[in-house]
């Protein structure tokens, strides 16, 4: 297969939520499978309502997800483009100037409905001669402008859905162009698949009704239609849909929340899957796991609480050069950095929780004596340095020998001294990083 050229188009009127990032994903990571190349498009052509704040956080947010575009281009800069495939639709017929207002084409819309009509457009613009539309524009009226369909049915294999099909003919001929020469989304987007040689279109299921008109589209302006594959969309928990104008579980309030962008991945892609969803590593990991063809047909939800444990679940398994350089800007640094991370990481709901334990490893920490005496009597059993894994298992064996204690009697005094914690990451691990000075100091009740 050759290698495919893919893209994501965000509109940047508002942030990126999960179900927008499981659209770049699924693109990047097919792309990525594959040796493609992914194209990160801003469909900004609504300049009123576009952000360049917007623009760099969705830059943000995808590169933060590890998404990262080979080419990044703006539609903004680019209608000198969309003129030119207006001009050669106008040229051959295909490109219609029509004169209704809104109101009145409402007014038709309700008598076919009265009548059991299908709401088509009647294309009763196509009958007006030269001096209808010398006068109608006399008048004041400004052309909008649509898209002759061939009123046949146009059939698609789609990499999700299988084959699908959709008549023409029940359909009415898009408006491509308004009263005020600016473009809507349709005509805009195919002229940027062709000019960038987009392959495949990967998207939201809640495009397949757009698909039959962009084929001819395509065809209309001399390229071939790209494959497209409709992937079934995500909703909340209570199986709402996500806007991006609401905020819910944006990207950058999960990032803000502490969430790993590895968990945000998985779950946006493997939800609502016949995969399992579960904690990657990295994402040519995932990249390797997803599969068009695994997708469901139902809409996926997802659940907030879902995502916090599966990134808890990721941390768990992240290894040390994965996160050495997140762990030095919280000053977790040095030759204790490794172990520590590998003693404390199964116990971490936050990466960022890491500082609080290296704060308990270095010290100081305030002094919990539970039982002086018996801190006391255990003092006097600790094994002198240098101390490696099996520290704790011989000193601990050594104070059982010698008091008859045994379960929590034995262990929770010794750790609420030596961390100031009721509970936590094995001491086996962390008694070495604490060292015996501290530790000396802890069970004798001094700040250390």
């Amino acid at each position: 297969m050759a290698a495919p050229t893919v893209r994501f188009a965000p509109s940047p009127t508002g942030r990126i939520h999960i179900g927008n990032a499981r659209t770049a994903l699924l693109n990047a990571l097919y792309a990525r499978k594959l040796g493609g190349r992914f194209i990160l498009r801003f469909d900004d052509t609504d300049l009123e309502r576009s952000r360049q704040e917007y623009v760099e956080a969705i830059d943000v947010d995808l590169r933060w997800l590890g998404v990262e575009p080979d080419v990044t281009v703006r539609q903004s800069e680019r209608f000198a483009l969309y003129d030119e495939a207006a001009a050669h639709l106008k040229a051959r017929g295909r490109l219609y100037p029509c004169y209704e207002t809104a109101e009145e084409l409402d007014r038709r819309r309700k008598r076919q409905q009265a009548r059991n009509l299908p709401p088509v457009y009647d294309r009763a613009a196509l009958d007006l001669t030269d001096a209808d539309r010398a006068r109608l524009e006399a008048e004041g009226r400004r052309p909008h402008w649509r898209f002759k369909l061939d009123w046949v049915p146009v059939i698609w294999i789609d990499l999700i859905r299988g084959e699908c099909r959709i008549d023409c003919a029940s359909l009415s001929d898009p408006v491509l162009i308004r009263e005020d020469g600016t473009y809507l989304y349709t005509l805009p987007s195919v002229a940027d698949d062709l000019d960038l040689g987009v392959t495949h279109i990967i998207r939201g299921e809640d495009h397949v009704t757009n698909t039959a008109v962009q084929i001819q589209i395509f065809e209309a302006l001399g390229g071939a239609a790209p494959i497209f594959g409709h992937h079934n969309l995500l909703t909340t928990a209570s199986g709402e849909g996500l806007s991006k104008r609401s905020g819910a579980l944006s990207i950058g309030g999960l990032r803000e929340a502490g969430i790993e962008s590895l968990a945000v991945a998985a779950l946006a892609v493997l939800t609502g899957s016949s995969d399992s969803v579960h904690p990657v590593t990295s994402l040519d990991e995932l990249a390797a796991i997803f599969d068009f063809t695994h997708i469901s047909r139902n809409p996926a939800r997802f659940d907030p609480a879902e995502v916090e444990t599966l990134s808890a679940r990721t941390i768990h398994g992240l290894p040390f050069a994965d996160v050495a350089e997140r762990l030095a800007a919280l000053g977790i640094a040095g030759e204790k950095a490794e172990p520590f991370w590998l003693a404390v990481r199964g116990n971490l709901e936050r990466l960022a929780d890491a500082e609080t334990w290296w704060g308990i490893v270095e010290g100081p920490i305030e002094p919990a004596r539970e039982d002086p005496e018996f801190l006391s009597e255990a003092l006097d059993l600790l094994p002198s340095e240098p101390w490696d894994a099996g520290i704790w298992s011989a000193w601990t064996g050594q104070i059982k020998a010698a008091t008859g204690r045994k379960g929590k009697a034995l262990f929770h005094p010794l750790r609420l001294a030596l961390t100031g914690r009721e509970t936590g990451p094995e001491l086996a691990a962390l008694l070495p990083l604490i060292g015996r000075a501290k530790a000396v100091d802890r069970l004798a009740g001094r700040d250390a």
